[in-house]
This record gives C-alpha cells, structure tokens and sequence, in this order.
C-alpha cells in the first residue's frame, strides 16, 4: 500500500479521489488528459433501468460560486452501459462505482441484478473485482408523487433493503441533503446492509430570469454544486462518520487538496470530485498529487493518521 492508499468494503483505492457521478461521463473524455489509473476510482454517470433523453430546456447554469443542473439523469440505460462502457471501464486499472438511480421500487432491483450479474461474469481469476454498486436514492419515486426515495427513512429503506438482497457487490447509498434528517437515513442505511455511505448530493436551488419572469429552467428547481455547497457538505459528513462505523465518501465542493484533507479529518475514507471537473480537466490528478504532497510535507505517512481527528 502506499501513504495515499484506502478501502472501501474490501475495494483498494490507490488514492482517496473518485470522480464523481454526472461529471465524468464514463472517464473516456478525461482519458485524454491523463491516465485513469492516477485516480482512486470513477462512479459512472447516473444509470436507470431504461434509457432516459432527460430534463428539456436549460440544463446547466453557473452560479458566482458554482453550479446548478437540471439534466434530469439522460443516460443510456443499464443495458446499454453493460454493453458499451463496463469492460472499457475495468480495463483502466481504477475501481468503478456504477450509479444506479430509478422511478420505482422495481426498477431499482431489476437495474441492480443486472448490474451485478454482468459484474460477476467478469471477475477476475482471483475473484477481485474494483467494482462498488452506488445507489442514488436521491431519484423521485413516481408512484409516490414525486418525493425522491432519499428523504423520509423508512421510503428510503424499502429501496436500501430490496437492493442489498439482490447484490452481493459492495453497496454503497448515496444521501441527498434534503433528507428530513441526515444522521438518522445514515444509520438506517448501515443497519440495512449497507457497506459505506457518500454524501452529499447537490443542493435543491433556484434561478430566475426577470426578463421572462420566471425560472431559467424547465423545472423550477435545480441541483446546486461547487464551492457555495462545501461548508454544508462539510458538516454532514462530519455528522454522518461520526454516527456510523461503515467508510463515508465525502464531497461538495471540493476544488483543491486542502479541501480534500479537510473532509478527511471530518471523517471521510475517501472523496468525490465534481464541479472541479468542469472547470479543470485535470483536476483528478491534480488533487491525487496535491493530497500525497501535502501528507509528505506534514510527516504524515497514512490517512488513517488524520482521518476523523476533528
């Protein structure tokens, strides 16, 4: 292992960096601009059973400290990830956290057999595979109204405990910080089954054009990233590994390795890298350097060291 080294459920990361879902697409854009395996891992674009052609109108505006997005999950379905992306993904020596979303209870279970079937048709000789199953319970559930699965807990466990039954891929429960009470879905989540948590999702946010008078996006609401977000992703995380004994993934904001650190001594395992994406191509990379420079300039040999010190 090496000083930057960590684990999730048994998953060794080179590094503490996962580039985050939504920000890089499958990884073979950014492949362009340095090799994938300097990350610790990559979590996939946002996948749905079906294929989904997303939000229309406006879908990305940036804010004077971030972003807001409303691309509504376009993705091109589980199927057709398994087919074009999986294999092409495991070959560059990185862990890989799908990001499975859905409308419903059923699609949740059928996109995460199907998920793990082709997964374990492709471990290796030695039954190791780099591959974390993330779930994003911040979707709306149809049959519900609307409300994402993600906010009230026990909407939230039928979802956790239904798709921890069907996997045997680490499971790793993405957690939106509208949750009703963020501390609580964690310890459900860990007492369902599952294997490390990641939060935060983006923040619930609006933009008005005053010209048209209305907002700028189709649906009046957009998820807020980047920078604004940090101190509130901060504390949740803080929140969170402080109440569950599972690894936490941290991220909101994070544009620099001493916002990295910062989540780690607020507990985190590992982090997630998103906005930063947007703005510097080879932030990834960067980051990775950055974090191992920062830990031989302070003599610290191990995140472990400072992992959840504050």
């Amino acid at each position: 292992m090496n000083m930057t080294s960590c684990s999730i459920a048994g998953v060794m990361l080179r590094n503490p960096v996962i580039m985050a879902s939504g920000t890089f697409g499958y990884g073979r854009e950014y492949a362009a601009y340095y090799p994938l395996s300097e990350l610790g891992g990559i979590a996939t674009k946002g996948l749905t059973l079906h294929p989904r052609s997303g939000n229309p109108g406006v879908r990305v505006w940036e804010t004077s400290s971030g972003m807001m997005n409303s691309v509504g999950l376009e993705n091109p379905g589980v199927d057709a990830f398994i087919s074009r992306e999986l294999d092409w993904m495991l070959e560059q020596d990185t862990a890989v956290l799908v990001n499975l979303g859905g409308g419903t209870l059923e699609e949740y279970i059928e996109g995460a057999m199907r998920i793990d079937t082709a997964c374990r048709e492709r471990y290796r000789a030695d039954g190791k595979l780099p591959v974390l199953l993330e779930l994003n319970i911040s979707c709306p559930n149809v049959k519900e109204g609307g409300m994402a699965f993600g906010i009230e807990t026990e909407q939230a466990r039928q979802v956790i405990r239904a798709v921890r039954a069907v996997t045997q891929l680490p499971l790793v429960v993405k957690l939106s910080p509208n949750a009703r009470d963020i501390v609580e879905m964690a310890c459900m989540c860990e007492a369902e089954g599952a294997d490390a948590i990641s939060l935060i999702n983006t923040v619930l946010a609006m933009k008005i054009d005053i010209l048209s008078r209305r907002s700028i996006f189709h649906q009046p609401y957009a998820g807020l990233s980047g920078p604004a977000i940090k101190p509130i992703a901060l504390r949740m995380v803080h929140q969170t590994a402080k109440a569950v004994s599972i690894p936490v993934i941290g991220m909101g904001g994070i544009t620099s390795a001493e916002d990295a650190i910062e989540f780690v001594m607020a507990g985190a395992t590992a982090i997630q890298v998103g906005t930063w994406n947007f703005v510097n191509p080879r932030a990834g990379a960067e980051l990775a350097a950055g974090i191992a420079d920062w830990m031989q300039r302070e003599g610290v040999a191990s995140l472990d060291e400072i992992r959840g010190i504050v």
